[in-house]
């Protein structure tokens, strides 16, 4: 998720480093290059839009910039192609990359002269397909657990104490027992549902290529058993992550699943929160699905096009420009030596840069487009055994048998 918020970035200073004298390669002599993003919230006058054409005036080409809505640039990205008509630079959600790529759609790394030397290799990851690489993320976002410092502190909770599945248990039954609520989540019939559901999915150890593994099952019960005890809302089969965030405002309940993107909400509660890592089964850091986009070069007909693209991206992708964007759209920046920089400035997004250094694209584990066909059985599942229609283990065994149908 993006915020809304206007980016506050010294254009001028950032694009010092992003000279088109640093590219030997070359390319097209001016004329216009085209950039498609998934940020229609910022004008032709914002800060944002200001950062794409100063990169274009450092490359010495004019910048056309779109923004579109995420399933509309989706769309719109896939008709470009087959028309022989995309943009030069496409910023995309990270699970559409496999998409892209598996209809012809971007060039790699290798063929585009992208350097990906610094970037992370988790977040990376969610860019790849069969060992290439389609482009470099502009940023990362994931999932934690906001808490209630003043509910936990009534309740006789040390946060501390929360370092495992158990450990979080036991919190939520003194949170109950006190008279507050304990946890609230999304878990709605849709991608938002897998998302919140797989760092509890992976934190079992389990696989997506085997939704019905004990360890799968675990996690499942986990939660299904959360609701029965009362620790978790019924609201939660119909939450999505805003309604989620909502309920945990309100005061009433001591943790919220939730991610980067509430910072800004956060600052604004009435109560003094916190956040911690969201537990693995038996400790340790659960790996959390990544959110955030990725740059990338379509396919050219003019290949010679290509080196003035990878100065624009490489632009965009680096130094102070990385950091304003990412710290615009609270995002965690994929590169060490950035995140140090935000949390230098950010204390409270160190956390985030746990959580994020342990996630994984939803993607990866080379899963590519056979993800959607994945994910939808299994928030089918999350809504069977939460509403009491299947068992957990009967869910998850549907699920593996229609994940397998759909992905041979």
């Amino acid at each position: 998720m993006v915020s809304a918020a206007a980016i506050a970035v010294s254009v001028a200073a950032g694009l010092a480093a992003c000279s088109s004298g640093d590219d030997p390669a070359g390319g097209e002599a001016g004329g216009t290059y085209t950039i498609w993003d998934p940020y229609p919230q910022f004008a032709d006058d914002s800060e944002w839009v200001k950062l794409l054409k100063g990169c274009g005036t450092s490359a010495g080409v004019t910048v056309e910039r779109t923004g579109y809505d995420t399933t509309d640039l989706t769309n719109k990205a896939l008709l470009a192609a087959q028309q022989d008509n995309s943009p030069d630079v496409l910023i995309v959600d990270n699970p559409v990359i496999s998409t892209l790529a598996e209809a012809g759609a971007l060039t790699t790394t290798e063929e585009n002269k992208l350097d990906t030397s610094t970037m992370e290799p988790n977040l990376l990851g969610a860019g790849q397909v069969a060992g290439k690489t389609y482009g470099v993320p502009i940023g990362a976002n994931t999932l934690a657990l906001y808490y209630n410092k003043d509910l936990l502190g009534k309740a006789g909770v040390d946060v501390a104490s929360v370092r495992d599945w158990p450990t979080l248990t036991a919190a939520l039954a003194k949170v109950k027992a006190a008279g507050k609520k304990g946890i609230t989540f999304s878990a709605i019939g849709t991608e938002e549902g897998s998302f919140q559901f797989l760092p509890w999915f992976w934190g079992s150890g389990a696989q997506l290529t085997d939704l019905d593994s004990p360890q799968a099952v675990s996690a499942l019960a986990l939660w299904t058993d959360w609701l029965k005890q009362g620790y978790a809302p019924n609201s939660v089969i119909n939450n999505t992550q805003t309604t989620s965030w909502q309920e945990f405002a309100s005061g009433d309940y001591a943790f919220s699943e939730n991610g980067t993107w509430q910072l800004a909400n956060a600052e604004k509660l009435d109560f003094e929160y916190g956040i911690i890592p969201i537990p693995a089964s038996s400790g340790g850091t659960a790996p959390a699905p990544t959110g955030g986009e990725f740059v990338s070069i379509p396919v050219q007909g003019k290949t010679e096009r290509y080196a003035t693209s990878q100065k624009l991206v490489t632009c965009l992708t680096s130094g102070d420009n990385l950091l304003a964007t990412d710290t615009t759209l609270s995002y965690i920046a994929p590169v060490a030596a950035v995140q140090t920089k935000q949390v230098a400035a950010n204390a409270k997004l160190e956390v985030w840069v746990e959580a994020v250094k342990a996630a994984k694209g939803r993607t990866g584990d080379n899963l590519g487009t056979k993800y959607p066909k994945i994910s939808e059985p299994l928030w089918t599942a999350m809504q069977a055994a939460l509403s009491g229609a299947r068992t957990p283990q009967q869910a998850l065994t549907d699920a593996q048998a229609a994940a397998a149908g759909a992905t041979k």
